[in-house]
C-alpha cells in the first residue's frame, strides 16, 4: 500500500502548489482522504514519521546560534508570548464549555492549557519555506523569527520528552560530556566531503544520538537537537543541513500523513478549526506588540510577526502526546491537523503582500514604535555612495569587487546580515547594514548622486518591490539585476531594470572568457 501513499501525497501535493499553497497542506488533505477511503496504515508510516521529525529536529539544532538565543528580543518575546496565548486560550475555551459549544463541553483547565501550549507555536516548515523562497532568512525579521522558532521548538522538545513514561536514568548525567566529542565528530564530517556520504553522516549521527538519549531514558528527538547544536557553527555543518533539506521535507510527509488517520473531520470540527483559524490575526498583532515594546522597529515588529501568523507542525506532536497521555480528547488533534492546515493558507497569502502591506499601513503602525531602537535597528547610510549593490553574497561581492576595481566611483554595499557586514568590512570592502525593501531606508538617504543600483538578490519579486520604491523616492539613475530563470526576465524587464543579467546561463560565457584572458588566447584559434 506504499505506492499508493506516495502516489495520493504527491497528487495533492502538486494540486495545492499550483494555487500557491505549501505543499504541506497537500499531504495533510491527502491523509484524511485516504482515511475516508478506508485505507488503513501500517507501522511504515509511523517509522517515516519518527524520521522526519528526528531529521527536522536535527537540521535545526545544525543551524543553531546559541549565542543569539540569548538576545532579549528572541527570548523574551518567545517565552512572553507563548505565556500569553496559553492564558488566552484557557480562559476562551473554558467559556466556550460552559456555553454548551461542541468539543469544549466537559473541557478542564489542563486540556485548554495543553491546546493552548500547541497553538502558541509557528511553524517551522512554513516559515523557513516563506522566508526562503523570498531571501530573506538572513534580514532582521528573519533572524527574529528563527530565532523565537527554536525557543518554541526546544519548549515543545522538551514538554514530548517530559511527557514520556520512563524516568531518565543516572546514566544521563554522562551526557553532558558530548561536548567533547565536537572535535572528532567535525573532523569526520570534513573527512566525509561533500557526497553522499555528508547526508549519510547526517542521518547516522541524528539516529546514534537519538539511540544512545533512548537508552538512558529520555526522548530520541531530543538527541537528535542536542547533538546537532554541539556541531553547529561550522561551516561543514550548515552544508550537512542543506544536504539533509529534501531528505528531511520528504520523510515528513509521513508525519502529515499519519495526522489524517487518526479520525474522519466532522462538520463540528471544521467549525472549530475554523474558529481557530480566524484567530491568527489576534496570535500575530500580539507578536507584533510584544516586539515593538523589546525596540524592534514596526517593519521589522511587523514582518517579524506575519511571517509567525500560522500553528505549528509542533503543536500537532504536542497534541499528539497529549492524546497518548489522556490530556485532551482525540478529536482535538483532528481539529488542530485542520487549523494547522487552514494557518498555512492564511500565512502564505498575506505573507506574499507582507510589504505592500506594511507600506500601505506604515504611517499608522510607527506610532507603536518605542523611543528607544536596538543597534540591529538603526538606520545605516551610504554616505558619499554613488553606485550601490544590493545583496553581498557572492555574486555581489564579486560585483563589487569589479566595480570598484574599474570604475572611478565611490561603490557601497548593501546587506541585510549583520556578521557578513563586518566580515566583508574586514576585508576592506564598503558595506552597510540595511534593508532595501524598507521604505523607510531610501527615505532617508539622499539618491542625486547615485548613478547605478545593481541588485545581487536572488529574488527577482524583492527586485521589482524595490524598485518600485525607489521610483517613488525619486530615483533617476541606472540599475541591473540579476535573474535565476529566463521566465523572470520580462517582469524586471516591465518594472524598468536597464541590465538584466542571468548568472546562471551566464556564468560560462565569464568563465570562458577570463580563461582566454589569462592564457593570452585568440578567439580565432
Amino acid at each position: 500500500m506504499d505506492f499508493i501513499w506516495v502516489g495520493v501525497a504527491f497528487v495533492c501535493g502538486f494540486a495545492v502548489t499550483r494555487i500557491g499553497l505549501p505543499p504541506l497542506v497537500g499531504y495533510l488533505m491527502a491523509g484524511f482522504g485516504l482515511h475516508a477511503l478506508g485505507v488503513t496504515p501500517d507501522a511504515t508510516l509511523e517509522t517515516l514519521s519518527d524520521i522526519g521529525i528526528s531529521l527536522l529536529l536535527f537540521t535545526i539544532g545544525l543551524k543553531l546560534n546559541v549565542r543569539s538565543l540569548l538576545k532579549t528580543e528572541i527570548w523574551a518575546s518567545a517565552t512572553g508570548h507563548m505565556g500569553v496565548i496559553i492564558l488566552i486560550t484557557t480562559v476562551n475555551f473554558l467559556i466556550f464549555g460552559l456555553l454548551g459549544f461542541t468539543y469544549f463541553m466537559g473541557m478542564d483547565w489542563t486540556s485548554a492549557a495543553m491546546i493552548g501550549f500547541a497553538i502558541s507555536f509557528s511553524s517551522t516548515v512554513c516559515v523557513v519555506k516563506i522566508l526562503e523562497e523570498k531571501g530573506e532568512l538572513r534580514s532582521r525579521h528573519g533572524q527574529v523569527a528563527i530565532g523565537i522558532l527554536i525557543i518554541q521548538d526546544i519548549a515543545a522538545v522538551i514538554f514530548v520528552t517530559l511527557a514520556t513514561d520512563k524516568s531518565p536514568s543516572w546514566w544521563a548525567l554522562a551526557l553532558f560530556a558530548l561536548p567533547l566529542l565536537r572535535p572528532i565528530l567535525l573532523k569526520l564530517l570534513q573527512r566525509c566531503g561533500h557526497g553522499e556520504l555528508l547526508p549519510l553522516a547526517g542521518f547516522f549521527l541524528a539516529f546514534a544520538s537519538g539511540e544512545t538519549f533512548e537508552l538512558v531514558g529520555l526522548k530520541a528527538h531530543l538527541g537528535a537537537l542536542i547533538i546537532a547544536m554541539i556541531l553547529s557553527g561550522d561551516s561543514k555543518s550548515t552544508e550537512l543541513a542543506k544536504s539533509l533539506m529534501n531528505f528531511k521535507n520528504i520523510f515528513l510527509i509521513g508525519f502529515f500523513l499519519s495526522i489524517g488517520f487518526t479520525a474522519i473531520p466532522t462538520v463540528d470540527m471544521f467549525n472549530v478549526a475554523l474558529v481557530m483559524a480566524l484567530a491568527l490575526p489576534i496570535k500575530a498583532g500580539l507578536f507584533f506588540i510584544w516586539l515593538t515594546r523589546l525596540k524592534l522597529r514596526s517593519r521589522s515588529a511587523f514582518l517579524t510577526a506575519l511571517s509567525l501568523s500560522n500553528y505549528s507542525e509542533f503543536g500537532l506532536i504536542v497534541c499528539a502526546a497529549s492524546v497518548l497521555h489522556g490530556l485532551m480528547d482525540k478529536e482535538w488533534l483532528v481539529i488542530m491537523a485542520l487549523a494547522v492546515s487552514m494557518s498555512f493558507v492564511f500565512s502564505s497569502i498575506l505573507n506574499a503582500k507582507g510589504h505592500a502591506l506594511y507600506a500601505r499601513w506604515a504611517d499608522y503602525l510607527k506610532k507603536f514604535e518605542h523611543p528607544d531602537r536596538l543597534p540591529e535597528d538603526q538606520f545605516s547610510k551610504p554616505e558619499g555612495a554613488e553606485v550601490l549593490v544590493i545583496g553581498m553574497g557572492r555574486v555581489g561581492a564579486g560585483a563589487y569587487d569589479t566595480l570598484q576595481e574599474k570604475l572611478p566611483l565611490t561603490v557601497i554595499g548593501i546587506e541585510t546580515d549583520q556578521e557578513r557586514v563586518e566580515e566583508h568590512i574586514s576585508k576592506g570592502r564598503k558595506v552597510i547594514i540595511a534593508d532595501a525593501e524598507d521604505p523607510d531606508f531610501w527615505g532617508h538617504i539622499n539618491l542625486k548622486p547615485i548613478s547605478l543600483i545593481i541588485f545581487a538578490i536572488p529574488n527577482y519579486l524583492d527586485i521589482v518591490e524595490v524598485v518600485n520604491q525607489l521610483k517613488q523616492a525619486g530615483y533617476t539613475g541606472k540599475t541591473a539585476g540579476i535573474i535565476r530563470y529566463e521566465d523572470e526576465r520580462e517582469q524586471l524587464k516591465d518594472a524598468g531594470i536597464d541590465v538584466i543579467y542571468n548568472f546562471y546561463q551566464k556564468a560560462g560565457d565569464g568563465f570562458a572568457a577570463q580563461t582566454m584572458e589569462r592564457l593570452n588566447l585568440k578567439q580565432n584559434i
